[in-house]
């Protein structure tokens, strides 16, 4: 194992908040630099552990001959990511998204580990028949090129089933650094924890939250299996790529909580304010059609991002959605950080 990845593996093993990163896009959907890199400005500055890039939230679409924006988009964030890091000497974790067949996937790999990114989120959305044999086969070769953390996506928003029998053998590969587990399901979350718990790799496979609909009770529990058990140690979110200030707040608050268990009712309460908030953002009573756009409309009202567009033209807002924004937005002002951004944008955009 080299230094690099044994390092990446601590930095992750801390407990961070990591957003995915977004996509800026033009009113004619070409790429927005100037936002574009506000955005990563603002997600250094709030406070984050890392970001992730290239993932469903930047939007898959980037990958497209016709759109080629998969490797502009990874390389202006790592600019800005570097220069944060030379300007304060924080170390961040920076992850980027792999998805496809294993030819896709092992070529993306490649492209992150060339502009310097320390591991890659491995989607297995685009294997939707292939057995468990076949997916391990196909993890195997993209761990090869660089070190990757397991992604369980719910299949609302494009992911696959994945069972237990599949877990216990991904844990086995070395190189695999850690685990999002975003399955919405708490059965199947259950299940990738368990299996961390009982593979004696808690210490070397960190795990992270991307349930945007149960973040702080993620956090805050430990998972008992009998002798053994398991735990989130950070998140690695959509619902993070909004507030993110804030979201640095709360995984600090959460962390102090499981240390001395004080202030356990106020956590768990606002644990609740973010589900109901995520909700109206993610847009989950359509299925989650809208979670997209509905990132993107937050982002907009605070001035990061200039419009909602998305990729595809026809990727918006569902009927009622930005009632329901505007309702939680009303009902828990706490969990905005709009103060913040308006403090920093123009340098940001500058």
């Amino acid at each position: 194992m080299s230094d690099s990845t044994q390092e990446f593996r601590a930095l992750l093993q801390q407990g961070l908040v990591i957003p995915a990163h977004p996509l800026a896009l033009t009113e004619d959907l070409r790429l927005d630099e100037r936002r574009q890199n506000a955005l990563t400005r603002y997600y250094c500055e709030a406070g984050s552990g890392g970001v992730a890039v290239g993932v469903h939230t930047t939007q898959f679409g980037i990958r497209d001959s016709n759109v080629g924006l998969f490797e502009p988009v990874l390389e202006l964030a790592m600019e800005e990511v570097r220069a944060f890091e030379h300007r304060t000497g924080k170390r961040l974790a920076k992850i980027g998204g792999i998805c496809g067949d294993t030819r896709q996937a092992c070529a993306e790999a490649a492209t992150i580990r060339k502009l310097g990114y320390d591991g890659g989120l491995l989607s297995l959305a685009a294997l939707a028949d292939a057995s468990n044999a076949e997916l391990i086969e196909h993890c195997r070769a993209v761990g090869d090129n660089v070190p990757i953390i397991g992604f369980y996506l719910q299949p609302a928003v494009g992911g696959r089933p994945l069972n237990a029998a599949f877990w216990e053998k991904f844990v086995e590969i070395e190189s695999v650094v850690a685990i999002k587990v975003a399955s919405f399901d708490r059965y199947q979350t259950m299940e990738v924890l368990r299996t961390v718990a009982h593979s004696g790799r808690g210490d070397e496979i960190a795990l992270y939250t991307g349930n945007d609909d149960n973040i702080v009770a993620d956090l805050l529990t430990e998972f008992r299996f009998g002798d053994r058990t398991a735990h989130f140690v950070g998140g690695l979110l959509g619902q993070w790529a909004v507030w993110t200030s804030r979201a640095v707040e709360l995984l600090q608050t959460v962390q102090e909580v499981k240390r001395n268990r004080a202030r356990l009712d106020t956590v768990l309460a606002r644990g609740a304010e973010i589900t109901d908030a995520n909700a109206a953002i993610f847009d989950a009573r359509h299925e989650f059609r809208g979670c997209i756009p509905g990132i993107h409309e937050v982002l907009r009202r605070q001035g990061l991002l200039a419009n909602r567009a998305c990729l595809d033209p026809h990727e918006s807002l569902s009927s009622g959605q930005l009632e329901e924004i505007d309702r939680v937005y009303a009902a828990y002002p706490l969990l905005n950080d709009d103060q913040f951004v308006a403090e920093h944008l123009d340098r940001w955009l500058s």
